[in-house]
């Protein structure tokens, strides 16, 4: 057992006796399996510095990315789940929430805000596939239809940045319900003439895959994107079939046309400025003001 072991100065060390990297300092790349520091991940918007991978980002995080100056003011971190159908499956839907809650910081799945992308008066709501498999309950179907309607009320552009495993089964038919309000409130938003930018990140799925998620004037995707209603699995074992190389994938679906665009993390608010030009004219925006007096800074 001694080839197990160190002596030094007749003090027997161990691994517990090293200085160690905190748990968690370092992460390894799934497609490339390069290890890098979390500090490096972080500096470089959480993509792999040599393969390009996108590893998840918060909601809080894509506010932070998209406004200008990382700049803007939050709303709706008020609303919160109820348990309409008194849901019970390993635990009560309740007691899931508060373990949510506790782990993310966050109300729900979603985060949203105003501010300026490009200059440009925008309203952002971003979904969080930490909370709950970023499942589509009330709170964020109700989300996303405040900050549709946010955009209309004060002619703002509207975006959504999708994360999500699909409807929250918790809540049953009343999960589904928010396909339809949200779908109805991006029409009037159509109505308006006001520009309406839909951004798949991975993975994509289920109930938010049918809804706000493919409703957009321009569906935009991050590279390697798992976005579908149903998962491959289900598909092949249903179709009886191997599926084509790639499937449900954002370059996939480029290739077939359902996303307009592949636009890599750094160079999503370059675009939407971009694309935002195009859309508002200097008289649309005379009258909005710069910043809301109740803005919320946070340093990117």
């Amino acid at each position: 057992m001694a080839w197990f072991k160190r002596e030094t100065a007749g003090i027997q060390t161990d691994r517990r006796d090293r200085n160690e990297t905190p748990e968690g300092y370092w992460q390894k790349c799934p497609e490339c399996d390069t290890i890098t520091s979390q500090r490096e991940l972080e500096e470089n918007l959480l993509v792999c510095p040599s393969c390009g991978h996108h590893f998840p980002m918060s909601g809080l995080g894509y506010l932070r990315l998209l406004f200008d100056d990382g700049a803007y003011t939050r709303h709706d971190a008020h609303l919160h789940s109820t348990d309409p159908l008194g849901f019970v499956d390993q635990k009560t839907y309740p007691d899931r929430i508060a373990a949510a809650d506790r782990k993310t910081g966050l109300n729900d799945g979603i985060v949203s805000g105003t501010g300026r992308i490009g200059g440009h008066p925008a309203s952002v709501a971003a979904m969080d596939f930490s909370y709950i498999g970023g499942s589509m309950g009330s709170v964020v179907g109700e989300t996303v239809a405040r900050a549709v309607r946010r955009a209309v009320d004060e002619e703002r552009a509207c975006v959504v940045v999708s994360q999500s495993g699909g409807a929250r089964m918790m809540e049953g038919a009343l999960s589904l319900m928010q396909m339809a309000k949200t779908s109805a409130n991006l029409a009037v938003l159509a109505e308006r003439g006001l520009p309406y930018v839909s951004v798949l990140t991975h993975p994509t799925t289920g109930g938010v895959t049918a809804s706000f998620a493919m409703l957009g004037d321009l569906n935009l995707a991050e590279p390697g994107a798992l976005i579908g209603f149903a998962g491959p699995r289900v598909i092949r074992e249903t179709i009886g079939r191997d599926l084509p190389p790639k499937f449900q994938t954002a370059e996939f679906l480029v290739e077939k046309g359902f996303v307009d665009r592949i636009v890599p993390r750094d160079r999503l608010r370059p675009t939407l400025s971009s694309l935002f030009d195009w859309t508002f004219s200097s008289e649309t925006t005379a009258d909005v003001p710069a910043v809301a007096q109740d803005e919320v800074r946070v340093e990117g």
